[in-house]
């Protein structure tokens, strides 16, 4: 128990770290660009604990599930002869002019110009990727101590099972008389064995080993292997079996009206060992993108997602392991590497700094979507006013100033509301159906 409940305290520092660099990503460039910022907090809610320096308060709250900076003048004045507020005002109208107002109250006297809505393009948006960009480079060093610190398992050279009979049930579990010996076993393969050359071939993988095992189906051939320190010789006869082919993507190849496309090849009845390898540095971004390229096909497909996660939540279905998850399930899963006594440390370390790496990929996604409140919305407000200056500029006219995007706050506040939904929704199903390792 007290492991379990110190993955989960674990995972929660880490993340509270991966949101306060986030905005400290934020904070850093509004600064450097003279923005005035009243406020750095980690958290939502009640302060917890505060300090001022400078005109900056820096705080951490109650809940520590995200965090922000409060710049000066984040909304643009409403333009010069716009209707003022009256008795008939629209809710969402008011909703708005109070967003401007309370923008305008951050502004003190002689910090006229040091509000965010007057920055230049670039920097606005230098100012909101800073966060996204300081969750994948805390990701990238996360990855590259998991890969190239403790190394990931791979199949080894190293005979980890040698079958001693080869099943005509896929459903036994044990060897009958009836059943063929293993070419392996009876060539005298012993677990342990580690594979030194195959038919003349030296051996430098596992994939190789067997691609030249499936080439020589009925041929006897030799396979030389390190057994006790010393090289052994034995003389193995692959048999020739039926298997399905398997694409470059490692899935099973089907023909068109869905049947798998089978081939002949040799089989000896032998299985791998594992071992941790330490990856080059070159692997590393070539992980984050393929965990980028991931939680990017959850975004997209969220809606639907969620569905399941519902159907999973209320209906008892199972939950898709690599679907989304909450916080809740995150501390859970943390809580479950870290009781993992069969494990060693090191791999219980690795997994989970491998998910704090994966929390901080999905900060950085997901907060790349270009829907306020998120750092996207802002970045696509700024760019949409760069093209209609340059639109503006081509023709001629005057300069139509900035883009009002307190305007937005109706579809921002609905966006909450979902977001909201969608976190209970999650949270809930990682209580009553989570996710687990087993």
């Amino acid at each position: 128990m007290l492991l379990y409940a110190l993955g989960i305290l674990v995972v929660v520092v880490g993340l509270a770290l991966s949101i306060g660099l986030h905005e400290l990503g934020h904070l850093i460039p509004a600064k450097r660009f003279g923005v005035k910022v009243g406020q750095y907090m980690i958290g939502f809610g009640p302060t917890l604990w505060s300090r001022r320096r400078g005109e900056t308060e820096y705080g951490v709250k109650a809940i520590p599930l995200g965090g922000y900076i409060s710049m000066a003048g984040m909304y643009p004045p409403a333009k010069v002869g716009a209707g003022s507020r009256t008795a008939s005002t629209g809710f969402f109208d008011t909703l708005v002019q109070d967003a401007r107002d309370q923008s305008a109250e951050t502004i003190g006297e002689g910090d006229e110009d040091r509000v965010f809505y007057k920055l230049s393009v670039p920097k606005r948006i230098v100012i909101m990727l800073g966060g996204p960009v300081m969750n994948l480079l805390i990701a990238i060093v996360l990855y590259a101590i998991v890969l190239c610190g403790f190394g990931i398992n791979q199949y080894s050279t190293t005979l980890g099972a040698v079958n001693e009979c080869v099943v005509t049930d896929v459903s036994q579990t044990e060897c009958t008389d009836a059943d063929p010996a293993a070419p392996a076993a009876e060539a005298g393969l012993r677990p342990g064995d580690r594979l030194v050359s195959i038919d003349g071939t030296a051996v430098t993988d596992w994939n190789q080993a067997s691609e030249l095992i499936r080439s020589h189906p009925d041929e006897t051939i030799a396979f030389v292997v390190e057994r006790d320190g010393s090289e052994v010789t034995l003389q193995v006869t692959p048999m020739l079996v039926e298997r399905q082919l398997v694409g470059d993507d490692g899935q099973g190849v089907v023909d068109a009206d869905g049947n798998p496309v089978t081939q002949e090849v040799g089989f000896i009845g032998v299985g791998p060992a594992t071992e941790k390898v330490r990856q080059p540095v070159t692997a590393v971004l070539p992980a984050v993108w393929d965990n980028t390229v991931a939680v990017g096909k959850i975004i997209l497909t969220l809606p639907q997602r969620l569905v399941q996660v519902g159907q999973a939540a209320f209906g008892g279905d199972e939950r898709d392991p690599n679907g989304p998850i909450s916080v809740v399930g995150v501390g859970r899963l943390a809580g479950e590497i870290t009781a993992l006594d069969a494990a060693p440390v090191a791999d219980r370390a690795a997994g989970l700094i491998q998910m704090l790496a994966a929390l901080n990929v999905a900060l950085f996604a997901f907060n790349l979507i270009p829907l306020l409140p998120l750092d996207g919305g802002h970045v696509a407000g700024a760019l949409w006013e760069a093209i209609r200056r340059g639109f503006a500029k081509l023709r001629g006219r005057p300069d139509p100033g900035p883009v009002d995007i307190a305007r937005l706050l109706p579809l921002t506040m609905v966006i909450v509301a979902v977001l909201a939904v969608s976190s209970a929704l999650l949270i809930y199903a990682d209580i009553v159906n989570p996710v687990t390792l087993q």
